[in-house]
C-alpha cells in the first residue's frame, strides 16, 4: 500500500538523519545510548519489513509501537544529557510524531 511505502521512506529518512547525530555523542556514550538508538532504528526498519510480508500482521503491530516509544525515550534522554540540542530534539520529536501518525493510520486497518 502507498501508506506503507510512505512510512518506510520517512522512517528511512529519519534514520539517515539520526545516525550522524549519534556519531557526535561523547565517545563513551556512542557505545551506550548511541548504540541503543541505532539498534532501535535498525530493529524498527526490520520489523517494518517483516510487517510488509507477514500474513499475520497483528503480531508486528505491538513491536513497531514499542520501537517508536523506545526511540522517543532514548532521544529525550539524549537531550536531557545534553548530547543533542533542544532544537535537534524538536526536529526528532516532530519526525517521530509524523511517523507515529502515519503508523496509527495503518494500524486502524488491521485492528
Amino acid at each position: 500500500m502507498i501508506e506503507d511505502l510512505l512510512l518506510f521512506q520517512k522512517a528511512y529518512a529519519y534514520f539517515v538523519w539520526v545516525f550522524p547525530l549519534v556519531g557526535k555523542f561523547p565517545k563513551n556514550q556512542r557505545f551506550v545510548l548511541g548504540q541503543h538508538i541505532e539498534s532501535e532504528c535498525l530493529a524498527l526498519l526490520q520489523t517494518m519489513m517483516r510487517f510488509q510480508i507477514s500474513k499475520t500482521k497483528k503480531e508486528c503491530l505491538a513491536s513497531i509501537s514499542l520501537h517508536f516509544d523506545m526511540l522517543q525515550l532514548y532521544m529525550r534522554l539524549a537531550k536531557d544529557l545534553h548530547f543533542i540540542s533542544v532544537r535537534q530534539y524538536g526536529v526528532s520529536a516532530e519526525k517521530l510524531n509524523e511517523l507515529g501518525r502515519i503508523w496509527q493510520g495503518l494500524t486502524k486497518r488491521f485492528l
